[in-house]
């Protein structure tokens, strides 16, 4: 008995009479009847039959009116003696029908269950999760529960069946929430480090690659040193793009949002797609045309599709193999969406996709749900941030991912961007201030980073501005005042301690309505643009910048390229 789950336990010894269709007397006088009924309404069923006449009327008028579950009576060899109106309900057959059956034509698969073995020959009780088979030939999850009874000293077998569908499918569900709960709680984790991690690092970049090019407009061409501040130079451009991989992950990478159409862009492809895959490997293309326009960034849709192409090409290593490019467009429901990657909040409607499948090694179903952490990767010569930055590409544009995989078959990876339709006003851009007042003379730069605040300040000197310096936005505010109106354009941090940058963007706009500010961020230029969109900004400078992108902002900002 202690073997049963609890809410099976109430086992119940009773004095039960009954007489069966072929005129034997039950009875538990000999050897007491197991009465087993799950916790709730079952009680009732029990309680009444109790107080019942010990006959075939008081047992089956018990089960009858009393039962929402299934109840029948068996013989040995499984053939139905006796079948309640809830059981017949339950399988859609009749009573006569089912008296004519044994409990093996109802279970999938139709042979003698553990449970039946045990209830049958250890005489003892017990439950467990069957798949039973309706008259009309569906399946459904039952539980089923067993228990020994002597009929005029013959053995019987009493069950219980109950319908737990509805509740496989909410446990399902549940299990479901909590891994998706768990797989956003990672992403979320891992992107903030990313994030956090290539913020610091631009800071630093800034830093080498403003003092190297410094060091370059100094040296002359002749100079022996000049070769290594070169290399420098590279490979710290090199490191920049490494972090910007990093930021794609954290969905905060630097998009240029624009109306694209994915074929054009695959269409535009072509021929680099083809370089850049193994000679053993055959790229077909199978592109629809006439696609509605999606919200993207051309840059960052051109670098999934050749995540997914190299990705796809490493699979294939060393056998012949094809690689085939679809892009299409379809409807996608809230059950769809369910089953991608990153499908938080993402509404049902009309996606367009990328489409890479091959004909490669496949990946295990234990390794599909790790694919796109950062670093991971079963080839030993993989750089694992291809497809982690493809993820974080696709989080930024509101996407999803679908994977599908066959170990030794391939694989397939469809990459979905929500569609727009008409001229509609989602894409948001960056409209720098028009003003009549020139952005010359005094910049303030202001950066809780001293490397940043000292690259910035010799790069403004080395332009011919004059430069103040604060490390917060506390210090800004104080700075911009004493400065008595002669600070004409403000570089200013978004993340910062004390007061962040975006507080004292709205301190120092207070102070001077038409002051212009540009934001200094690592961060996703768009993001920024849309944030601070009807507030007045004039620029966004991504981080690690040049020389020349600060010139070349400074001077749109100040209106010169106008004159």
């Amino acid at each position: 008995m202690s073997a049963l789950p609890q809410k099976w336990r109430a086992i119940i010894e009773a004095e039960l009479d009954a007489v069966l269709d072929d005129g034997h007397c039950f009875s538990s006088a000999t050897q007491p009847a197991l009465v087993i009924a799950p916790l709730g309404h079952e009680r009732a069923l029990i309680a009444t039959a109790l107080s019942f006449e010990t006959t075939e009327q008081g047992f089956r008028r018990a089960a009858t009116e009393q039962s929402g579950e299934g109840i029948t009576l068996a013989d040995p060899r499984g053939r139905y003696v006796f079948v309640n109106p809830s059981f017949c309900d339950m399988m859609g057959f009749s009573r006569e029908e089912l008296l004519a059956m044994t409990l093996f034509d109802v279970l999938q698969p139709a042979e003698p269950t553990p449970l039946f073995s045990k209830v049958r020959d250890e005489r003892r009780p017990g439950v467990r999760s069957a798949m039973l088979r309706r008259k009309d030939g569906s399946l459904f999850d039952a539980e089923i529960a067993g228990f020994p009874a002597d009929v005029s000293g013959r053995p019987y077998i009493i069950g219980f069946a109950r319908d737990i569908t509805h509740r496989r499918a909410q446990e399902e569900d549940r299990l479901a929430l909590e891994a998706k709960i768990q797989n956003a709680q990672k992403l979320e984790s891992l992107a903030v480090l990313a994030g956090g991690i290539a913020h610091d690092f631009n800071n630093l970049l800034v830093g080498i690659l403003g003092n190297a090019e410094l060091c370059l407009t100094e040296l002359v061409p002749e100079a022996p040193s000049r070769q290594y501040v070169s290399d420098i130079e590279r490979e710290a451009i090199r490191a920049a793009k490494l972090v910007q991989q990093m930021l794609a992950y954290s969905g905060k990478g630097r998009f240029n949002i624009e109306r694209l159409d994915l074929t054009s862009v695959v269409t535009e492809m072509t021929h680099l797609l083809e370089v850049s895959v193994a000679r053993n490997s055959i790229i077909k293309y199978d592109l629809t045309e006439n696609l509605p326009k999606v919200m993207a960034d051309a840059a960052q849709v051109r670098q999934v599709l050749i995540n997914l192409v190299t990705n796809a090409s490493e699979a294939i290593a060393g056998r012949s193999g094809i690689i085939t490019i679809r892009t299409g467009a379809m409807e996608c429901d809230q059950n769809y969406i369910k089953e991608t990657y990153l499908d938080d909040d993402l509404s049902a409607g009309v996606y367009c996709y990328i489409e890479v499948s091959d004909t490669g090694c496949g990946i295990a179903p234990d390794i599909v749900t790790k694919i796109f952490d950062p670093f991971f990767t079963t080839k030993f010569t993989g750089r694992g941030l291809g497809l982690a930055a493809t993820l974080g590409i696709i989080r930024g544009h509101r996407g999803a991912l679908k994977v599908y995989s066959e170990v030794r078959k391939g694989s397939t990876i469809k990459a979905l961007f929500p569609a727009v339709s008409g001229d509609s006003d989602a894409q948001v851009r960056a409209k720098a201030a028009a003003t009549s007042s020139p952005c010359s003379g005094t910049v303030l730069v202001v950066d809780d980073d001293e490397t940043v605040r000292t690259i910035a300040r010799r790069l403004l000197e080395r332009l011919g501005f004059q430069v103040l310096i604060a490390n917060d936005g506390h210090e800004a505010i104080k700075a911009f005042e004493d400065a008595g109106g002669e600070v004409t354009c403000v570089l200013l941090d978004l993340t910062m301690p004390n007061m962040d940058g975006e507080a004292c963007y709205r301190e120092l706009k207070r102070i001077k309505k038409d002051i212009k500010v540009i934001l200094m961020s690592g961060y996703n230029r768009q993001e920024m643009i849309t944030r601070f969109v009807g507030k007045g900004l004039v620029g966004v400078l991504q981080k690690p910048f040049r020389m020349k992108q600060l010139a070349e902002l400074l001077t749109k900002v100040s209106g010169a390229d106008n004159k």
